[in-house]
């Protein structure tokens, strides 16, 4: 009997026991959430499934603030200041061959043009009517309008485009409008909450959202000299029509501009790219402030630091940027890197690799300075180093003492070359850049004895010319193998 009453009581104490669990429970989660039940059921049914000898058949769900991403602030907050964006421009129109033989071998395109019409989205970055979105947005655009969340519609027009950057910027007549502010997209973290905002097929300010999925993403199939190669990837769904839209983190700040999605059926896969906030703002500060892009330049052949680099260099890690070439009178030459530094950072910024680079150096004005640390000999050293501009200006004398001269450099001929030419007087073309002399054929060694007919002993001679020159310019001269030779090109 007393162990039968042992038994009866403890069952009796677990009963209540479990009744109160049951009562608490039930308490806390009508206070603080709801209870779903497994088979779509309320929780009204919460104390019976606790007396229940079976095992409960529900799951809770804490829907409290603290427990879930709430993105209302940003999206009512940012959601004004995205508009539509809608652009009319003339392409060639094609027709079909008219016989086999223009089917085989090609035919003219008409030159009769046809009207396109295109869409897409952008972010008012100013109350006074600046806009930003993508260069492909607006490019070869004959007509461009823009609509407001308000329904309002303006006519705009290009501040400035940027290719290299897909970054370009509009103006409409308006004052006191709502705008994003920006944000530093260089504090986004993996895994963060982000929202986009955009027009996608039309749909005006649909709202998605997603998390940071990758930093310094790169595109291999995108080209260009000045290329950007370090895209924010997200999972926010982003399609046709979103491009030029907003990438919002929670606090409603823009940090990125919607650009590209990776897909092979050119809708949304799960993969959408956008230009980083921090991008875009020096891009379009110059639009406003220079009606251009000042573009900085370091002046150095790179690549990513492979295992073979860092084993012989004896180097931690594979991070970093090694240089395989430094650029004659470049940033980088005058500032004292040499071939087979390791880059470590661009002023506070790591460069882990060569996209993280270039953005690093976007980031500058041709004339800033800053701290460039290298990993030279095993050893840290930190350069002070002046950017360049992507042309530096005619008579422009570097450490060599060679002078610019449209991305060239020129120097007085040496008297050993003249007499090899049998020639009285001339300059040397030392290096050929980017430029017009490039662009007009002139190659390195080129000595150039006259400018429009005047005999030239001196670099500055050749400026003083080309100063003076009202049309073209004409040089006349003796190549490397001392072959009489003429170049002719514009101002």
């Amino acid at each position: 009997m007393k162990n039968i009453t042992k038994i009866t009581l403890v069952a009796g104490l677990s009963a209540i026991a479990g009744g109160l669990v049951a009562y608490g429970a039930a308490h806390a989660f009508g206070t603080d959430g709801k209870t779903v039940n497994a088979d779509g059921s309320s929780g009204s049914e919460l104390v019976s499934a606790f007396s229940q000898t079976t095992p409960a058949r529900f799951r809770t769900v804490n829907l409290s603030a603290d427990n879930y991403p709430d993105f209302t602030y940003a999206a009512e907050s940012a959601v004004d200041a995205v508009v539509y964006v809608q652009v009319k421009s003339q392409r060639p129109a094609r027709q079909a061959p008219s016989d086999l033989f223009e089917f085989f071998f090609g035919y003219e395109t008409p030159q009769n043009n046809r009207p396109v019409a295109a869409s897409g989205s952008g972010v008012i970055i100013r109350e006074d009517g600046y806009i930003v979105t993508n260069n492909h947005v607006v490019e070869n655009a004959s007509e461009i309008q823009v609509t407001l969340n308000n329904n309002n519609v303006y006519d705009a027009t290009v501040v400035g485009t940027d290719p290299a950057t897909d970054v370009a910027l509009l103006k409409i007549e308006e004052k006191g409008l709502p705008v994003v502010k920006f944000g530093d997209s260089d504090d986004l973290r993996l895994g963060e909450w982000v929202i986009a905002i955009g027009s996608p097929y039309d749909l005006r300010s649909t709202i998605t959202a997603g998390i940071v999925s990758a930093k310094g993403r790169q595109l291999p199939n995108y080209t260009g000299e000045f290329k950007i190669e370090s895209f924010i990837q997200t999972d926010a769904a982003v399609n046709p029509g979103n491009s030029g839209g907003a990438l919002v983190n929670k606090a409603g700040e823009l940090v990125g501009v919607n650009t590209a999605i990776i897909s092979q059926t050119g809708s949304f896969t799960g993969y959408s790219l956008a230009i980083p906030s921090n991008i875009v703002r020096k891009i379009v500060s110059d639009f406003i402030q220079f009606g251009s892009v000042k573009r900085a330049m370091l002046g150095v052949v790179m690549q990513p630091v492979t295992e073979k680099i860092a084993k012989e260099m004896k180097l931690s890690s594979l991070q970093g940027v090694y240089i395989v070439e430094v650029n004659e009178n470049g940033a980088a030459d005058e500032a004292g890197l040499k071939e087979g530094d390791v880059i470590m950072k661009v002023g506070t910024t790591p460069t882990m690799s060569p996209s993280a680079l270039q953005e690093a150096v976007n980031r500058f004005h041709p004339g800033d300075k800053t701290d460039v640390t290298v990993i030279r000999d095993g050893k840290e050293k930190v350069l002070k180093v002046t950017f360049q501009g992507t042309m530096r200006e005619n008579g422009t004398v570097g450490k060599d003492g060679a002078v610019v001269f449209y991305g060239s450099s020129l120097r007085k001929a040496l008297p050993e070359k003249l007499e090899a030419f049998r020639l009285r007087n001339g300059v040397e073309v030392t290096e050929v850049g980017p430029g017009k002399l490039q662009e007009a054929g002139v190659m390195k060694g080129f000595v150039i004895t006259h400018v429009n007919d005047i005999p030239v002993e001196t670099p500055e001679d050749v400026i003083k010319v080309v100063k003076k020159s009202k049309r073209g310019v004409y040089l006349e001269g003796v190549t490397s193998t001392g072959r009489n030779a003429f170049f002719g090109f514009g101002k």
